[in-house]
Formats: C-alpha cells, structure tokens, sequence
C-alpha cells in the first residue's frame, strides 16, 4: 500500500503540496484528476521516489520510498515529458530497463511490440508522439512492477491505442494484482477506467472515493402526479442537493439508499417515478460543492 501522511513539497517559494492524506490500495486503478499545477505531477515523482519530500512521508508498505532501491524496484513512473536514451531504440531502452528491473520480461516486451505494431529496431527519434508514448508504456509494462505510475497516460494516443493499453492495464491489476496511478485533468477519461478517483486542488486532497460508491451515492429522480403537488413536500424526509420543476415534472438530484427512496416516492401513487444514475461528473459537482467549492473552478 502506498500511504502519504501530511506530505508537502516546495520549490522556492512555491508550494506544490500542503497537508496531503492519502492511502492508495494494493490491486486497484486509482486516478488523480486535476487542473494543470494541481499537484498530481508533483505528488507522483513523490511516491516514486524522484522528489525528496519538504514534509510529511510517502512510504510503501510502510518504507520511506526515497533513497530506498528495495521499494523503487517495485515502482515504475511514466512521466508525462518522456525520456530515451540518445539516439536509442526500444531494444536498447529495453537492455537499459532490465538493468534496473530484475523481473523484466523479454518474451513479454515482444508480445507487446507486436501488438502495439511498433517497430523494437527503430530509432525512438523517428517515432511520432503517438508512438513514443505507446513505446514508454511498453518498456514500463514489461519491466513488471507491483506499482505503475502514469502522468496523463492516454495523452496523444488515438481511441484504438487507448482501448489497448487499458486492457493491458486491467490485465496486469487482475491478473498479477498490480496497482496503477493515472492522473489527468479529464475525469471522463478516467470515469471507465478507475476503481477510485482523487481531486487535487492547489497542492491538497479535496474529495477521494470510490467510484462505485460515488455513482451510487447520488441519483436523479423524475416524479410527476396527476394533480397540482409542491414538489418540496414530496421529498419531506429525503436528503435533496437540488430540485427543479419542469411543467408538472419535478427533477431532483437525490442522496441516501436508492431503493428505500423508490419505495418512499412510489407510496404517493406517481403517475411518473424515474431513477436515473449521474455521469461521475455530475456526481463530482455535486460532492465537490457540498464542500464549499465549484467543481468546474477546480479543473481550470
């Protein structure tokens, strides 16, 4: 597990983390979305080790991380500004990364060349940034590592390519129990990939969950009558963020257990009863500013 308690970094006068808490579980895609200097990039060199921290700890399985060659050999991090060695191509980046990753598998780097349809004898310079970024998450997947770190992992790749590394990471989560970061500032790009999703704002943790419990949580409802109705008395007795009134069709955006609130609303004999799930976006606007802040703010 990977834990940060109180973990700040500065550089210069500039805080790039403050007070942040967060515990990331062992077998499960967590995604950190933010505005660009949220801090995600910064959070991640943290836990892997690149950046000493100014305060607090990150620790992995209890272990500091920096100066520590026993946990780095379990962490791989794919930056977002990505780095080769000159002149190379992805065989020698291949010989470079088994140096440094025992379980580095060979037979699985040519499964996965083949399957992106990159070329292992190619020089990276002649790669477009497409290709480049496919050739990272190659070398990455294949050095095997318990934990994976990837900076706006999907950006520059087409929607097939992006479909195959998702696959490729869900793989690796079910099958070996790998545990993989992804950050980015688009939360419908991380909606279908992640089991729990963190938001960043100004160097902190403002909201984490599960997604599962986030698209659960809250839900739309649609009633009508067949009569006039104030639509507040109807929801008496259940936690409401928002309601409106369309015609004789009342909305309202709902939290509690969804069955018990059909049960409760079927009970006034509707003539119209709707439960409607939210976008996770819908969902993170809504949590967001029941805690004092604007979501769409918060991504800009």
């Amino acid at each position: 597990m990977i834990e940060a308690i109180n973990l700040e970094k500065k550089f210069n006068k500039k805080t790039a983390l403050e007070k942040l808490n967060c515990r990331i579980p062992d077998g499960c895609v967590y995604g950190l979305i933010g505005a660009n200097g949220a801090g995600k990039s910064t959070f991640m060199r943290l836990i892997a080790g690149v950046y000493r921290p100014d305060g607090g700890t990150v620790t992995l399985d209890g272990a500091p991380i920096y100066n520590n060659p026993q946990a780095k050999n379990q962490l791989l991090f794919v930056p977002d500004d990505l780095y080769f060695l000159p002149q190379a191509n992805m065989q020698r980046m291949a010989d470079f990364y088994r140096a440094f990753y025992p379980a580095f598998s060979t037979e699985r780097f040519a499964s996965l060349t083949e399957a992106f349809g990159l070329n292992p004898k190619a020089n990276l310079n002649s790669f477009s940034k497409g290709m480049r970024r496919q050739a990272a998450i190659i070398l990455a997947l294949s050095a095997m590592p318990r934990y994976i770190l990837f900076d706006e992992t999907f950006d520059g790749l087409d929607p097939v390519m992006r479909s195959l590394v998702k696959r490729v990471i869900y793989s690796d989560v079910e099958e070996r129990g790998v545990t993989a970061v992804i950050s980015s500032h688009s939360l419908r790009e991380l909606e279908v990939t992640c089991d729990q999703l963190a938001l960043l704002h100004q160097g902190g943790i403002v909201f984490e969950s599960e997604v599962q419990s986030l698209q659960t949580a809250l839900f739309k409802i649609q009633i009508a009558f067949s009569h006039e109705f104030d639509e507040k008395a109807v929801f008496h007795g259940i936690q409401v963020l928002e309601i409106t009134r369309s015609g004789s069709v009342a909305n309202a955006i709902v939290r509690g257990e969804r069955e018990q609130v059909r049960a409760a609303l079927a009970a006034l004999s509707p003539v119209l009863l709707e439960i409607l799930p939210l976008s996770l976006e819908e969902v993170f606007v809504y949590e967001t500013e029941a805690l004092g802040y604007r979501f769409g703010d918060l991504l800009q």
